[in-house]
């Protein structure tokens, strides 16, 4: 096969008798195209995002969440609360009442406002707390009505549920207090205003700009990422309604393409500068600068792509969807970097070029020299590199340690805001009937009445219970439903500790006395169901994203150390970011509500955070092999390429951390979660990892760091990445 086949070959002597001219690959073929329509090119884009946001905008979006795990206790009890009609089967809403000086001088205003709730639209029943002594509180000041709706929260309209909570609102007067609780209620509250965005984009403007001193060079990585995830979110909208895409990916679709799409185009952007630098006219500068980082930004996509879709081996239903809606939006951002950017600097190529090269012209005066500081890090990094290594490593692990006593769960009304109706109503339950009542263990007894009965007085003896209630025939009499209350609240460990304690411990013997089949379900359960799975397929996961992704640096670099090296340092960085999120939110560190790690968020940033960790590696070793291939001495060219590219890295890095800790401003604590892991891993891999461990590891490996055996380089393809500016 031709050399020049697919991506360019390394360099090699032009054979005898053929001219030595310069030959542009695919990515610099691609950009000038882009360069000769760059008004088409720009239109395209204009019209594609046009015409997604209005179809999507007009066709509505569908999300699901689908945490159904089939083969689990907890997914059994539901199937079968579905199909012999248990009322347990279907989502309801909490209408909590609190009068101080009781409720029983309430009943004739509480009773006319559930009636007229009763009659809206989505509400299949309503219980008054008047006609079940057990739904007030042992002092009569809090009681709770139980709205059963006629299908799944996710399924009843927003516009119903906020009917449901205006009316029962509308009853509170004196020292009545009306609060409304349950799934349906936290999904139709008012999420906020977008700050988190709008701040990580001002952040990421102002970085720019002092990066290149110029608004118009500061504007078109931004531009090219405002298009790409504008794109991306009414694809996603429309991908809604053919696949099961959950209801918090918009937002985190928002800050990984907002991240990742001002990375890739500034990886490009600053090879194009520097290639101004070098004396290129802007239009050859875009066609060496697309040869060289677009290759760089075309691996590392697909590296970010291979890892996403590593999430389909864990087989968790919406994260599935997650992962296919952030592999699009990489996608988007890709085609964005390859195709408008270089239409872009068409057009400000110019201007860009003057402020480009009087700022070059005003350094050279002033004595300074591009990559100074970081050729002088490298070279004290290279003179002491086994103590820099272990240093660095050593407080990388101190960081990731807590992370092995990270316990998953997922956050309920306990977490919301307390302005929040769903936390008021949390508080104001677990204050009238202990902890334990927010969080219900659903006990499935699968059996005649007597041995339902038989079941709920054993478990209410059980350790960890609180009460349990009467057992409740389905309606074809065949099986029993107990509801059981811990005596801790849903997010407590001792509550996960009940859930193992009654499946393991308590319900083995009540079966073989009962005759009985009995299976713990409800929400709680389900959470701890999906945590366990998690855990349980979590190596499969790490060792086909790993596997992957290693075999790609090994086509690309030829190297067998090279892969390894690069996979033991980003699950460097991944641990230290699970150990900072375990400190912060787990621990309660910085004042923060001290609950569970949201039990999908470790995957989800494992597999985001192990992607653009390879960008960042990349961009780098690549600039290193370059260097080893035209000069042969390896201490030089791991000098030169962190010369060359530490600037840009940790640029590219700031401008993430922004993004991503801008996060940290939302009300929602999942994407507080996020926001904080993003950032401390890139802050960790910009930082430490590529400016002083990579160096360390590269400088102690010497040579050996391109060694590949013999037969292994005979039967892998030769693939380059990168395109020396020369070519």
């Amino acid at each position: 096969m031709s050399p020049t086949r697919g991506a360019a070959a390394p360099v090699a002597p032009p054979a005898p008798g053929q001219p030595d001219k310069p030959r542009g690959g695919r990515f610099g073929s691609l950009a000038g195209w882009a360069q000769r329509h760059r008004w088409a090119a720009l239109l395209i884009w204009v019209a594609v995002l046009a015409a997604v946001t209005l179809v999507s905008g007009a066709a509505g979006s569908a999300y699901k969440n689908n945490f159904a795990l089939p083969g689990t206790d907890s997914q059994a009890a539901t199937d079968l609360f579905t199909k012999h009609g248990s009322a347990q089967a279907g989502d309801s809403v909490d209408i909590v009442l609190k009068d101080s000086q009781g409720l029983d001088g309430r009943k004739a205003g509480v009773e006319k406002m559930l009636a007229e709730v009763k009659g809206l639209p989505g509400v299949a029943d309503v219980r008054s707390p008047y006609a079940d002594a057990s739904a007030v509180s042992r002092d009569g000041t809090i009681g709770y009505a139980t709205v059963t709706l006629d299908g799944k929260a996710e399924a009843v309209p927003k516009e119903d549920i906020t009917a449901i909570i205006d009316t029962a609102e509308s009853a509170e007067s004196g020292a009545l207090q009306v609060e409304l609780g349950g799934e349906a209620v936290r999904g139709a509250q008012e999420k906020g205003s977008p700050t988190a965005e709008l701040a990580g984009i001002l952040a990421a403007v102002i970085i720019l700009g002092l990066l290149f001193g110029s608004l118009v060079a500061a504007a078109v990585p931004l531009i090219t990422a405002l298009f790409a995830v504008g794109s991306a979110l009414g694809l996603i909208v429309l991908a809604s309604h053919v696949f099961t895409i959950a209801d918090f990916t918009p937002p985190i679709t928002m800050l990984v393409g907002l991240g990742v799409g001002i990375d890739y185009a500034l990886l490009i952007f600053y090879r194009y500068r520097h290639e101004l630098t070098d004396g290129a006219e802007p239009a050859e500068a875009t066609r060496k600068a697309l040869d060289a980082a677009g290759r760089t930004v075309f691996f590392a996509g697909c590296t970010v792509i291979i890892a996403l879709f590593g999430l389909v081996a864990l087989g968790l239903g919406s994260l599935q969807g997650v992962a296919l809606a952030l592999a699009l939006t990489v996608l988007t951002t890709m085609a964005a970097s390859l195709i408008l950017l270089p239409a872009l600097l068409a057009v400000f190529g110019r201007r860009i070029q003057r402020h480009v090269l009087k700022h070059a012209a005003r350094a050279e005066a002033r004595g300074k020299v591009e990559g100074r500081r970081w050729r002088a890090l490298a070279a004290a990094v290279q003179r002491r590199p086994l103590p820099a290594l272990l240093v660095a490593t050593f407080a990388l692990l101190a960081l990731s340690a807590p992370a092995l006593s990270m316990r998953l769960g997922f956050a309920d009304a306990g977490n919301d805001p307390a302005t929040t109706t769903s936390r008021q109503a949390y508080d104001l339950l677990a204050e009238g009937f202990g902890p334990g009542f927010n969080g219900p263990l659903i006990v499935l007894v699968q059996g005649d009445e007597a041995a339902g009965q038989g079941v709920r007085s054993e478990l209410a003896k059980a350790e960890g219970v609180a009460t349990a209630s009467p057992a409740m025939p389905s309606e074809d009499g065949a099986l029993s439903t107990v509801i059981v209350y811990p005596e801790t609240s849903p997010q407590a460990e001792g509550t996960a500790d009940l859930v193992h304690h009654l499946r393991d411990d308590v319900a083995p013997g009540l079966e073989r006395d009962t005759g009985a089949e009995i299976l713990v379900g409800g929400s709680v359960a389900a959470s701890q169901d999906f945590a366990d799975t998690v855990s349980q397929r979590l190596p499969l996961f790490v060792a086909v994203v790993v596997g992957m992704s290693s075999l790609l640096l090994m086509l690309v670099f030829r190297s067998v150390w090279i892969p390894v090296k690069a996979a033991l340092l980003n699950l460097l960085s991944i641990s230290a970011a699970l150990g900072a999120m375990t400190l912060v939110f787990q621990y309660g560190w910085f004042g923060v509500q001290q609950g569970p790690i949201e039990a999908f968020l470790p995957v989800l940033i494992f597999a985001i955070v192990f992607g653009l960790s390879m960008d960042y590696e990349v961009f780098l070793v690549s600039r290193i092999h370059e260097e080893w291939e035209r000069t042969k001495d390896h201490s030089l060219a791991v000098r030169e390429g962190l010369a060359t590219t530490g600037k840009v890295i940790t640029a590219a890095g700031a401008i993430m951390i922004v993004v991503f800790g801008a996060f940290m401003l939302s009300a929602d604590r999942m994407l507080q979660q996020f926001g904080l892991g993003l950032a401390v891993a890139i802050l960790v891999d910009a930082l430490v990892i590529r400016c002083l461990i990579v160096p360390a590891a590269m400088q102690l490996l010497g040579k050996r760091a391109w060694w590949l055996p013999a037969p292994l380089a005979r039967r892998l393809p030769k693939v380059a990445l990168e395109r020396p500016a020369n070519s």
